[in-house]
């Protein structure tokens, strides 16, 4: 799962040199692939993506692995350490990236045809106020894939070393259009621990 850390003591910084490694292990690199590949709307010429709470990249990597690399590629997190890292797995596909430690709230990067957050949400106390964020670096029509974590006993493990939420699919939906996005799709990891502990959707911005 993919961060937006908390600060400098940000446990994150810790395990970032095993978390990739760990994450395609688990089969989540994989479950990125599948879900970004699910549906594929008709993207501008000129593509600018962000990955918000991208901790070592998995999901920017899984888009680049399946679009080639973006016009403007830029990564968000509050971990330098996964930074560096998210950074170098985007070098060696040949993608020249932006990386930012800031917070998702106090961001001023400029506008997005394609934004990505794979298990973000759940770290923020006003969840709402996170996608209103999300939906001031979104280009009117431009796609937000999300993943994130619901209720499942797995989810109750890794709460005791990360805190985090879960939502079910309504809460989302309903989140998404209070900040100003149309839901366009659900989506169900098919296997292994994504399938336990996640679920995907696509909105659009309007």
């Amino acid at each position: 799962m993919e961060h937006v850390g908390s600060g400098p003591e940000d446990p994150y910084e810790a395990v970032a040199p095993k978390w990739s490694d760990k994450m395609r292990v688990l089969g989540y690199y994989d479950g990125y692939l599948g879900f970004l590949s699910d549906r594929r709307p008709d993207l501008p010429a000129r593509i600018e993506v962000i990955d918000i709470g991208t901790g070592t990249g998995a999901m920017a990597e899984a888009w680049t692995a399946l679009h080639g690399a973006p016009d403007r590629m830029v990564l968000l997190d509050r971990s330098p350490a996964m930074l560096e890292f998210a950074k170098g797995a985007l070098a060696r596909r040949g993608v020249n990236s932006e990386t930012c430690d800031i917070d998702l709230e106090g961001a001023r990067l400029g506008s997005f045809d394609v934004l990505l957050a794979a298990h973000v949400i759940e770290h923020f106390d006003d969840p709402l106020s996170a996608l209103k964020a999300m939906r001031s670096m979104a280009r009117l029509g431009a796609r937000l894939w999300m993943s994130i974590s619901k209720p499942h006993w797995c989810n109750v493990i890794i709460w005791l070393q990360w805190r985090h939420r879960t939502f079910r699919p309504q809460e989302i939906d309903e989140l998404l259009r209070a900040a100003g996005f149309a839901v366009e799709a659900h989506y169900s990891f098919p296997a292994g621990p994504p399938s336990r502990t996640s679920f995907g959707v696509v909105a659009r911005a309007v």
